[in-house]
Formats: C-alpha cells, sequence, structure tokens
C-alpha cells in the first residue's frame, strides 16, 4: 500500500467520521493541508510516526507484508542488464557466477550496468532466486555482488562501503 491509497482510506474514514479535513487536522496535530494533500494524493512524504498516529486515530492501521517478487528476477536483471549489448547477458551464467563470486571477464561490461541501472527491487528478486536456487545464504550472493560493485568501481549509492 502507498501514501496515496493509505490518503484515500483516511479520507473514507473522516467522512464516515463525520470529520471536516480541518478537525482532523487539529486531533491529529497536523496542517489542514498536510491532511488534503494526502487525500489528495499530492502529499510527497509523511513520517511514519505522523502517519500510524493518524491512522490510528481514525481507526485505521497498517499492516506489513511480503509483497511477492516478480519470478523471474535473474532473468530481467539479465536483460536489464543486456539492453545496450550485442552478445545478451545469460541467466544461468550470471547464476553461477553469482553463486561462486567468480565474475568472468566476458561479463564485466553487461554486469556493470547491470549493477548500475537495473532496479533494486529486480536485483533483490533477482538475489533471492539465486540463492534459492543454488542453495546458499542470500548473504553471500550480496558479498559477491558488493565485491564486483567495489571492482567495477560502481557510482550507485547502494553499493558504497560508507
Amino acid at each position: 500500500m502507498n501514501l496515496r491509497e493509505i490518503g484515500l482510506r483516511v479520507r473514507d474514514r473522516r467522512i464516515a467520521l463525520g470529520l471536516s479535513q480541518q478537525r482532523l487536522a487539529r486531533l491529529s496535530g497536523l496542517s489542514r493541508a498536510t491532511i488534503n494533500q494526502l487525500e489528495t494524493g499530492r502529499l510527497e512524504d509523511l513520517g511514519v510516526a505522523k502517519l500510524t498516529a493518524l491512522m490510528d486515530l481514525v481507526g485505521l492501521h497498517l499492516e506489513t507484508a511480503e509483497q511477492p517478487r516478480p519470478r523471474h528476477g535473474l532473468r530481467m536483471a539479465a536483460r536489464t542488464a543486456s539492453v545496450s549489448y550485442r552478445v545478451p547477458l545469460d541467466s544461468r551464467e550470471l547464476s553461477r557466477a553469482l553463486a561462486a563470486g567468480d565474475l568472468p571477464t566476458a561479463l564485466k561490461p553487461q554486469v556493470a550496468t547491470l549493477l548500475d541501472d537495473t532496479p533494486l527491487p529486480i536485483i533483490v528478486s533477482m538475489v533471492e532466486e539465486v540463492a534459492r536456487s543454488k542453495g546458499i545464504a542470500p548473504r553471500i550472493v550480496w558479498r559477491h555482488l558488493a565485491g564486483w560493485a567495489q571492482a567495477l568501481r560502481s557510482p550507485r549509492q547502494a553499493w558504497s562501503a560508507t
């Protein structure tokens, strides 16, 4: 559930409770503008503490659950990394390399693209898939990816050592 969906639910509860935006704002300690932006899907960000307090106030709660990951994260990652290259990155070869930690020279350009440009949720899905299929702990795959990122000097903040 995203902030826009939460805003719609808050709006529905506010109306069901007979509250104006102004009254809800006063009760929650937020501004009326914040309530309005939340309900209309225009609010960029709201801290967790403020959001959960507001939701508690109107009788809503936020449940957490794992989102289903794409089943083919490895294939999607390999395809994303191959867009600019004539020779596509083979997902089986990538899987073997991720499990072993050895980066073949022939894969370096595509892996550099993977590390820099592949959306992080796809990378997470790829790590889960490789770990599951190879029977290894995901932290090992993450360690290999981080080592490759350092060796290939990836500029992506997600791979920085600090």
